[in-house]
């Protein structure tokens, strides 16, 4: 279901098969790439989409697929965090703050007229209610961003899950048409409470999967050992976690909403206008 007033082209993607398009692209990328094609094939998709390659850990002949391109990892030292503050969040991605707001009854904005509910965000995992009345943002990644998302706070992982769904595009024309988009699509999430300078709040990072970006992989490091189901749900037994520990991966570029709760989340205040943002810059913080 879409919105009146979609462009048509958007409309009549509702007959494209989503998530069948979404695996054969899926194989596609993760195909090994001969040695001699690896820097025409990866460096012309770098210039269309104008990927910075001097950031590239390393040497674009070296990278295997297309996949291993876009879960590339960054040279050493390129995305320091801001320093910490009472109360601060860093950026979890490179991308672009799209949206932001205060969570009122149980309800986010995706676009201006489309709200949809936080409880079906994170598939009513027992720890929503802690959100309630709190702070939400919305970062998108397109596909020259670096795919890669960190860890936002400091304190201790709590639970992590996975929501099988469709693969509705995650672009500027989706968002504005297409009702409850956050909630229908794909997603993993990953829960944590703050400690230290962040004590008093809960963090949840939901990353959304998109059109052929069906790939959103939670860092082994939260599952101890464990796998995620199509829909599941995993405790976590208090691990800590600090700004830029690796969190997740996108394998191609989608979107992440950052929710904020806790006792201390009434004070909490976004201090980023909408626009670019990198991994570790500062997205907000606790006013008193």
């Amino acid at each position: 279901m879409t919105e009146a007033g979609a462009p048509l082209s958007f409309r009549l993607l509702g007959l494209y098969p989503k998530k069948a398009g979404s695996a054969l692209v899926g194989v596609a990328a993760a195909a090994t790439l001969p040695r001699s094609l690896r820097e025409p094939l990866l460096g012309r998709f770098a210039a269309s989409f104008g990927v910075d390659l001097s950031e590239a850990g390393k040497p674009i002949g070296e990278y295997t697929s297309f996949l291993d391109f876009f879960t590339r990892r960054l040279k050493p030292g390129l995305r320091p965090q801001d320093p910490t503050v009472d109360g601060g969040l860093n950026s979890p991605v490179d991308g672009a703050l799209i949206a932001s707001g205060r969570i009122e009854a149980g309800t986010l904005l995706q676009a201006k007229g489309l709200p949809y509910r936080m409880d079906e965000l994170l598939a009513a995992d027992p720890l929503a209610p802690r959100f309630e009345g709190g702070a939400y943002a919305t970062l998108y990644l397109s596909p020259r961003d670096y795919h890669r998302i960190h860890v936002p706070c400091t304190g201790r992982v709590l639970a992590v899950g996975r929501v099988e769904g469709e693969l509705w595009p995650v672009n500027e024309a989706s968002t504005a048409f297409t009702p409850g988009l956050y909630v229908r699509n794909r997603r993993a999430y990953w829960i944590a409470e703050g400690t230290g300078e962040d004590e008093g709040l809960d963090v949840a990072a939901v990353m959304v999967a998109a059109t052929h970006v069906g790939g959103v992989v939670v860092d082994p490091r939260w599952l101890e050992g464990r796998s995620l189901a199509p829909r599941d749900r995993l405790s976590v037994a208090g691990l800590p976690c600090a700004p830029g520990d690796d969190l997740g991966t996108f394998e191609l570029g989608s979107t992440v909403v950052l929710l904020v709760g806790g006792v201390r989340a009434h004070g909490f205040t976004w201090g980023r206008p909408h626009g670019p943002v990198r991994v570790g810059q500062r997205l907000g913080a606790f006013v008193p």
